[in-house]
This record gives structure tokens, sequence and C-alpha cells, in this order.
């Protein structure tokens, strides 16, 4: 089945470019010698989004991402559509397992897993069965008045420039911001995968070379203290190792109170050694700008990386616009009954029933 890898129309450059911009222009052509993808430029508009929707088709790299992912990610051009099939076919063969599969969306997996087939099939597998055994994140998972509410606070920012040209995406949390009267930790993060979702379909610099997330602790209160879920917090490092293909790059805890200092010494305790070493706390933001420099940052964190005004403003359009596709995503999943072997379940996938199920903190 042929495939279309379409380009984008580069965006025009800022009046004031910066060392962190991702302005690395699109390949003008990608020869696939051998292949039976076929190449087409597609400029904005109607054109993309029809671009998009087909299954059979890819966006193309920027030179600076395409180096990147055959060094660092073992990106064969000449094989994508040959892994694309496999996976498609075994995706067909598993009575258990209902997922989409549109070339986009596999590539994502097979970039965030290396290109390693055994990998990329247990991820996919894990990314669907991740929504039986985690209800608090997946269900009535809408773009909904609450989604929005959660969005339109700013808690959860993405960066329009990435940290260089192939360089991993920015992303800033900021907890104290969110009602916690109003909304739970949960439903943030259920927001926040949201968010994900979008950008493993769209944002390519953070399929190839992951995100930096800075976490401003500035406003957390002891109603968000209180909605600390340390079994919560043990499901996401679960589905962040195990279920999603992006890469974590760092993770930057910044105006940090006193009072937060029980739980995130807790939730850095219940990552990998590997996700460990990438827990940085920073006392003041100067020491922060040695991995994200300022200029990398909003304008109001003293930076040029847009505004946070801005930053809401377009995710608000982006989530709107795919309305459709969460109202869809229901469709999809696994069916345990029906998985030859064990069944994928909280025990099996995490380890937290019985003993774990509830932690007390002093």
């Amino acid at each position: 089945m042929p495939y279309t890898i379409y380009h984008n129309q580069p965006e025009p450059e800022p009046k004031s470019a910066f060392p962190c911009r991702g302005g690395g222009s699109r390949a003008p052509t990608v020869k696939v010698s051998g292949s039976a993808f076929k190449f087409c430029d597609e400029v904005g508009g109607d054109k993309e989004r029809v671009a998009m929707s087909d299954q059979n088709s890819i966006r193309s790299l920027s030179p600076e991402l395409a180096s990147k992912a055959q060094k660092e990610l073992g990106e064969v051009p000449d094989r994508i559509e040959e892994d694309i099939d496999t996976l498609r076919t075994w995706i067909s063969k598993q009575p258990h397992l209902k997922a989409r599969q549109d070339a986009q969306f596999l590539i994502a997996f097979l970039r965030g897993c290396k290109y390693s087939l055994e990998k990329t099939k247990l991820k996919l597998d894990n990314f669907y069965a991740m929504r039986g055994v985690v209800p608090e994140l997946y269900k009535n998972r809408f773009v909904g008045e609450k989604q929005m509410g959660i969005l339109e606070t700013g808690c959860l920012l993405r960066l329009p420039q990435p940290l260089g040209a192939d360089g991993p995406r920015i992303h800033i949390s900021r907890y104290g911001l969110y009602d916690s009267k109003k909304y739970s930790i949960a439903e943030v993060v259920q927001v926040s995968t949201m968010i994900g979702e979008i950008q493993i379909r769209e944002d390519d610099n953070a399929m190839i070379s992951g995100f930096v997330e800075i976490i401003d602790m500035k406003g957390v209160g002891a109603g968000h203290i209180f909605q600390f879920d340390a079994v919560l917090v043990k499901k996401l490092a679960v589905l962040g190792d195990k279920a999603l293909p992006y890469r974590p790059k760092g993770f930057h805890f910044v105006n940090a109170p006193a009072s937060a200092e029980t739980f995130m010494s807790i939730a850095k305790s219940l990552m990998s050694e590997k996700i460990r070493k990438r827990f940085h706390i920073h006392t003041k933001l100067e020491s922060l700008y040695k991995y994200v420099p300022k200029e990398c940052l909003p304008a109001e964190y003293g930076g040029s990386n847009g505004t946070i005004d801005d930053v809401v403003t377009t995710w608000r359009e982006k989530l709107l616009s795919y309305q459709n596709f969460f109202e869809e995503e229901v469709s999809y999943g696994t069916n345990e009954k029906l998985r030859r072997g064990d069944a994928v379940n909280v025990e099996s996938l995490f380890g937290i029933e019985g003993s774990f199920r509830k932690l007390d903190i002093d």
C-alpha cells in the first residue's frame, strides 16, 4: 500500500530569532529509494488537513530532525513502510486489541522505541490497556467544559519553540494555578494526557528528541498538597515508561515551597533510577538556565519563547479541533477477556494492589 510523506510550508521566522528556535526548514524533497511511498508538498489549510486524515501520510521532517532520527533512533527511511505494515499485520492478529493504525501514529511509537518492533508492539498494547486500568485518567476523556476550564488556567503549557532545531519540546506545568476546590489532580493529568496524544500526532521534536518538563510550584497550597496521590504518581511513572512513546529528558522543579519537599521526595522514589537522575530541584531560576536558557522561556519568565496567553489560546483552539477525535477514542482499547495469556490489570502493570494501596504521609 503506497504511503505519502507530505511537506508543511515552513513558518516565517520571527523578527527576533533566538538560539533555541526550532527554525530548521522542512526538506523540499525526500528520496526513499525503492519505496512505495509517494511524496508531495501540501501547503497548510484544507490540503494539510486532508493529508493528515490520510492513513498512509507521514509528515516530513526538517533536515535536523531527520538526521537525528537516523543517528539516534535508527530510523531507516527505506524501511519505514515495511515496519508500519508489520505493525498493522500484528495489530490485526490481536483479538483483544483495537488500535488506531494511521502511519503518523505508528511511526511515533517506532521512534519512541528506537525501531525495536517487539518493544513497539508491547508499548502499543500497554498504551491501550492503560485505559482499562487507569480509569481516573481515561473515563469521560472528552473535550468538554471541565477540560477546557483546566487548560485555560494556564497550568499546562507546551511552548511554541523547542530547545533547538533538533531539540526537545519545553513543557511548563504550574499546578498551583488550578482551583483545587473545583478540579482534582487526576482531572488535570487527564488533560495533560490529551495534550500528549495530540503531540504524538503533531510534535516531531517531542517524538524524536523528547521533552524537558519545568514544574513551577509557585502557588501550590494545602489544597493541592492534600490531593497528592502516591498511587496515581506510581501509575503515571509506569504509564510514561511502559505505554507512552515520548522520552523525558529532564524534570526541573522551581519555586518549590518547603511543604512540597515531602511529596517530591516520594514522587522521586517511585520513579526508575534512570528517571530519578533526571530530577532537578532549583532554588533559583538561574540554575535552571544551565539546562533551559532564559531566552527559551516565555516572556513572563523573562524569555522570548512566546507569551503564556498565546500558548493557552493556541492550545485551546487545538484541543477544540480534536473534539471528534476524543469522542472516537472511546471505541479503541483492549478487551482483556480476549487476550491470549495473562490479562493486563492493575497488579500486573503496577504491582501496587494490596501493600501499596494506601501510603501514609507524615
